[in-house]
C-alpha cells in the first residue's frame, strides 16, 4: 500500500467514524482493490421521508465522498419502495406509511442536494423500486426463509417493544430484509449508515451470504445531534439545517446551536480542526462554522452576506435588507381601523394556525415594528407599512 494511499485510509477510518465491522476485511478489500483497478461499491441509503437532505444527511455523505476520492463508486440508493414499509429503527411504534405521491415529492429535488458534497462521476443513484418492485411472492417467501425470528428479535427496539407486549407487524420485519436486498441488488462491498443502523447494516452481511456473494463491511457514522442540542438531526422534529437551506436561515440556524455541540459540527460536517478557543470564545468559533458552512453549500459572497444580514438584524437591530410585503385584506380590520393580532399573523402567511401563534405569542416571539407582542387577545392598530417578526429570522411588510 502506498503512503498516500495509506495516508487517505487512515483519513478515512480516523474522523466520523463509529463503528467498523469488520476492520481488516475492509483492509483487504481496499488493497485488492488497489492491485486490481476495480473500485469498490459503497452503498448508502436515503430514506425519502422529507424533501430536505440534511446536515445530518451530510456526515454518511461526506464518508462516501471519501471513499470515491480513493477511486471507489458511490451507489446512492433512495428507498422509495421501502419508504411503503416504514423503518422501524428506534421506534416505539409502528412508522405511519407513507403514499406514492409523497414520496415522489419528497425525492424531487434529493441528487442535486447529494451532489453537493458526492462526486457526479463516481456515483450511482438508484431506487430501489427497480428491484423490489418486481420480486414475486415466491422471491419474498425465499428471503424471509434465510432470517429468523430469534435474529430480528435480538435488535435492541423489537426486543424492548417485545418485551413490553407493544405490536411489532411482520411489516417492520420486512424492512431488514428488504434494505438487506438492496446490497445483493447493487453487490455492494461496503454499506454506510448511521449508528441507528447498525443492526440493518449487518443484516446485510447475512443475507449477502445467503446469496452467494462476498459480506459487504459495515462502517456506521455518528448520528449529528440536532440545532435543539439534545435529539438527532430530524426534519420530524424541527431540529434540522437542510443542505440546500437559503444562506440567511442556514446561518441563522448555526448560530443559535448549544455551544456543547459545536466542537462536533467541525469534527463531522467540515474539514477543519476544532478551533483552540472553542470554550473561551464560543460566538467566535460559530460564526466561523457558520460562514464555512453557508461557503460549502451556496459560495463565500453569500456566507458574507448573511453574515452582515445577520448582523444587520441581530446585533445592530436594523431592518432587514429584503422583507417580502404581504397585502392585509381591509375587511379583516375592525370599525376602529385595528385587527386582532391573531387575525394579523394569520394573514401574514407565516404561521401554519392560529394555534401555533397563540403559542409564539406566550413564548415572546412575535414582533411588530421591534416591539414584543405579549399578549394574544390584543387589538393592534393597523398602520401600514407594519413590519412583522416570527421568531429570529421570519420577517414580513404587512401593507
Amino acid at each position: 500500500m502506498s503512503d498516500r494511499f495509506a495516508k487517505l485510509v487512515d483519513e478515512l477510518l480516523s474522523v466520523g467514524t463509529d463503528t467498523l465491522v469488520p476492520r481488516e476485511e475492509l483492509m483487504a478489500k481496499l488493497e485488492s482493490s488497489e492491485k486490481t483497478g476495480v473500485p469498490l461499491r459503497i452503498k448508502l441509503g436515503i430514506d425519502p421521508s422529507a424533501p430536505y437532505l440534511t446536515l445530518g444527511h451530510s456526515v454518511p455523505l461526506r464518508k462516501m465522498r471519501q471513499f470515491q476520492d480513493l477511486g471507489h463508486t458511490g451507489v446512492l440508493i433512495v428507498g422509495d419502495f421501502t419508504r411503503r414499509i416504514g423503518d422501524p429503527s428506534g421506534r416505539a411504534s409502528t412508522r405511519a406509511l407513507m403514499s406514492e405521491v409523497e414520496i415522489k415529492r419528497n425525492i424531487e429535488t434529493y441528487q442535486e442536494q447529494a451532489f453537493k458534497i458526492l462526486d457526479p462521476e463516481r456515483t450511482e443513484v438508484r431506487y430501489n423500486s427497480e428491484w423490489l418492485s418486481v420480486l414475486r411472492l415466491e422471491d419474498i417467501i425465499t428471503l424471509t426463509s434465510k432470517y429468523t425470528v430469534a435474529r430480528m428479535l435480538e435488535r435492541d427496539d423489537f426486543s424492548k417493544r417485545y418485551a413490553q407486549g407493544r405490536p411489532i407487524s411482520v411489516l417492520e420485519f420486512l424492512y431488514p430484509l428488504t434494505q438487506a436486498y438492496d446490497s445483493v441488488a447493487i453487490k455492494a462491498d461496503v454499506e454506510l449508515g448511521g449508528a441507528d443502523q447498525l443492526f440493518n447494516l449487518l443484516v446485510g452481511r447475512d443475507i449477502q451470504r445467503e446469496y452467494g456473494q462476498e459480506p459487504q463491511v459495515v462502517l456506521t457514522v455518528p448520528l449529528l445531534i440536532g440545532i435543539d442540542g439534545e435529539r438527532a438531526m430530524s426534519q420530524t422534529t424541527g431540529n434540522y439545517v437542510g443542505i440546500s437551506e437559503a444562506p440567511k436561515e442556514m446561518y441563522g440556524k448555526i448560530l443559535s446551536i448549544p455551544d456543547g455541540v459545536t466542537g462536533s459540527y467541525y469534527m463531522y460536517l467540515t474539514d477543519s480542526d476544532v478551533p483552540d478557543d472553542l470554550e473561551s470564545a464560543p460566538r467566535d468559533a460559530k460564526r466561523m462554522l457558520a460562514r464555512q458552512l453557508v461557503k460549502m453549500y451556496h459560495s463565500e459572497e453569500e456566507a458574507r452576506a448573511a453574515e452582515e444580514e445577520f448582523d444587520r438584524i441581530h446585533i445592530r437591530h436594523e431592518r432587514p435588507t429584503d422583507v417580502p410585503q404581504v397585502s392585509l385584506d381591509r375587511a379583516l380590520l375592525k370599525e376602529d381601523g385595528s385587527i386582532w393580532v391573531i387575525d394579523l399573523l394569520a394573514a401574514s402567511g407565516l404561521l401554519s394556525s392560529r394555534g401555533e401563534a397563540k403559542r409564539l405569542i406566550q413564548q415572546g416571539g412575535v414582533k411588530i415594528n421591534d416591539e414584543r407582542v405579549t399578549s394574544p387577545d390584543v387589538d393592534i392598530p393597523f398602520v401600514p407599512p407594519m413590519l412583522l417578526q416570527v421568531g429570529k429570522r421570519s420577517f414580513v411588510e404587512l401593507v
